[in-house]
């Protein structure tokens, strides 16, 4: 795909006010909800040693100029009867990224969905009971879709999530 068809392709956009820059404070906060998205507002200001009611702001703040997205928790797949997990690859039709996205959110499993460049469209993460669960998912769901023109199928063996946490921080900048 080129870039003006990926960009014809893609999402809406969201009307966010402008980017602002983050200060230190900012990148603090960012960095403690990272590691614990359940952190109190208190915990969050003595932490980054501002008041209770400026901690709120800034993090009010965030969340409406689209810099946190949510709040979420970390799942072991595997622990959670998803032991099967794979990336899959896929070109698709042109210009017919939008359709494809819709169809991909509604796959059961589905936990990452990409529009990329090279020698494919779009990179799915799909986690599954097993590979049997892969397979059918493979087979008669992705490769059901009109617009999909070939698929290729990633095992993972071994997964390690860099999703900052206590004991591995991410520095923002």
């Amino acid at each position: 795909m080129s870039a003006e068809q990926m960009a014809d392709g893609g999402e809406d956009p969201v009307r966010l006010p402008p980017a602002r820059p983050l200060d230190a404070i900012d990148r603090g906060i960012l960095r403690l909800l990272q590691t614990d998205g359940r952190a109190s507002i208190r915990s969050v200001a003595d932490r980054v040693h501002v008041s209770r009611a400026n901690a709120y702001a800034r993090i009010s703040r965030l969340i409406d100029d689209g810099v946190i997205r949510g709040f979420t928790a970390r799942v072991d797949h595997e622990r959670a009867g998803q032991g099967a997990s794979a990336y899959i690859t896929l070109k698709i039709v042109q210009n017919s990224w939008r359709t494809v996205r819709e169809e991909l959110q509604a796959l059961p499993g589905a936990t990452h969905i990409a529009l990329v460049s090279g020698d494919f469209d779009v990179l799915l993460l799909v986690h599954t009971q097993d590979n049997r669960s892969l397979r059918e998912l493979v087979l008669t769901k992705i490769q059901a879709i009109p617009e999909v023109l070939s698929t290729r199928t990633l095992l993972v063996f071994e997964e390690t999530d860099l999703t900052p946490g206590t004991d591995r921080p991410t520095e923002l900048t």
